[in-house]
């Protein structure tokens, strides 16, 4: 089953007792028992739900694993995968993740001895000097959130081979549309499907998808003990984003690769982050890993000021000033200042996210709508 059929059919099935073709909102707590331990499979929806076990079924299946899991968030879902280490192991993650992420690594996680190294995974020795013997987890972010840095995870893969490393991808900016990190080697992918699996910015969730079903039953385990589940009406919102995830990722690269030439072009822009551009120093692993480049575009000033970039975000047309990305609607975003506001500013600076930093959540608008309405911003 290819992939466009998948997004529509992959792990479904009509409701088998009515032949329902979109899976009911089965708004229930409980279920009920023929007699005591012997049940439909259902017996409480904080261990499994019919609905969310669509969404999953659905996940499992567009990302080519054996297990998916929705969570009431993407974090939620981080934090499922952080539960698997024990006190005293050691994680490497990229440098210039996304802000909530980094906040749970060294504000919540650290205090429990785990031991979190930061890395520029553009080049992979900088991963390989931080690899020892206590080194239990890999967190991937490709593209990364903001500056759209790639790292090449099937090297990263390799690298962990036969050291009891796990090695988990987050998805989110990509997509299983463009790029299957199961298929490159990882164990775990995670999405904030809050973004472009939902697509339409009305639900916060999360999902992970396991290699194996053994992986992937220990964190239903800890999903389930803790409780971080996703409810059965934002599960069917998230499966209806997902049966047009192919349809909007077409068009969000689309707009994106056009969005980013424009900006590569204009007078006032320093640098454009953008993978599908050929002046992206890694274009060439873009071209290999991804199907598509996405519709995710940062950029930064000539001027290198922070004034010019709050003066731009102020004037733009079409696109919203607002946190969050992957809706149908384009965005924009200060980073410096929103989305990675929790990061110190001297790590943001050695990451690279300058104070005049924008990044663009490029919809599936009108792209000459879009550039007029930038170029508002530039006046």
């Amino acid at each position: 089953m290819k992939f466009n059929t998948k997004v529509i059919h992959g792990g479904q099935s009509h409701e088998p007792s009515t032949g329902a073709v979109n899976v009911p909102v089965f708004f229930t707590s409980t279920f009920a028992q023929k007699s005591p331990g012997i049940h439909s499979g259902y017996e409480y929806s904080r261990a499994a739900n019919p609905t969310r076990q669509a969404l999953e079924d659905s996940l499992a299946s567009i990302e080519n694993g054996a297990k998916g899991l929705a969570f009431s968030s993407g974090l939620a879902a981080t934090d499922c995968v952080l539960k698997l280490l024990n006190v005293g192991d050691e994680i490497i993650a990229c440098n210039d993740l996304y802000g909530g992420t980094y906040r749970m690594f060294t504000k919540m996680f650290e205090k429990y001895q785990l031991k979190f190294h930061f890395a520029d995974f553009t080049n992979i020795k900088n991963v390989e000097e931080k690899i020892n013997e206590k080194t239990k987890l890999i967190w991937i972010e490709t593209p990364t959130n903001p500056l759209m840095k790639l790292a090449d995870i099937k090297a990263v893969a390799d690298l962990a081979k036969g050291k009891n490393i796990l090695i988990a991808v987050d998805n989110t900016f990509a997509t299983p549309y463009i790029q299957k990190p199961l298929d490159l080697g990882a164990d775990i992918v995670m999405h904030s499907a809050t973004k472009y699996l939902g697509g339409h910015s009305d639900v916060i969730a999360g999902a992970l998808i396991t290699k194996n079903l053994e992986l992937g039953e220990q964190l239903h385990f800890i999903q389930f003990a803790g409780g971080g589940i996703l409810s059965p009406m934002d599960s069917y919102l998230v499966l209806r984003g997902i049966k047009t995830l192919a349809l909007r990722m077409q068009k969000h690269s689309e707009n994106g690769f056009e969005i980013a030439k424009y900006l590569e072009n204009h007078p006032k822009v320093d640098r454009v982050f953008y993978p599908g551009l050929k002046s992206h120093p890694q274009h060439e692993l873009a071209q290999k890993q991804m199907r598509e480049s996405g519709g995710m575009v940062s950029f930064t000033f000539k001027s290198g000021k922070k004034e010019d970039a709050v003066k731009f975000l102020e004037q733009i047309k079409i696109f919203t000033l607002a946190e969050s990305l992957g809706g149908v609607e384009s965005l924009a975003n200060h980073p410096a200042m929103m989305t990675h506001a929790s990061i110190p500013a001297e790590k943001r600076l050695e990451a690279g996210i300058t104070d005049d930093l924008v990044r663009l959540s490029v919809g599936i608008e009108d792209v000459e709508d879009l550039i007029e309405g930038l170029e508002k911003g530039f006046v």
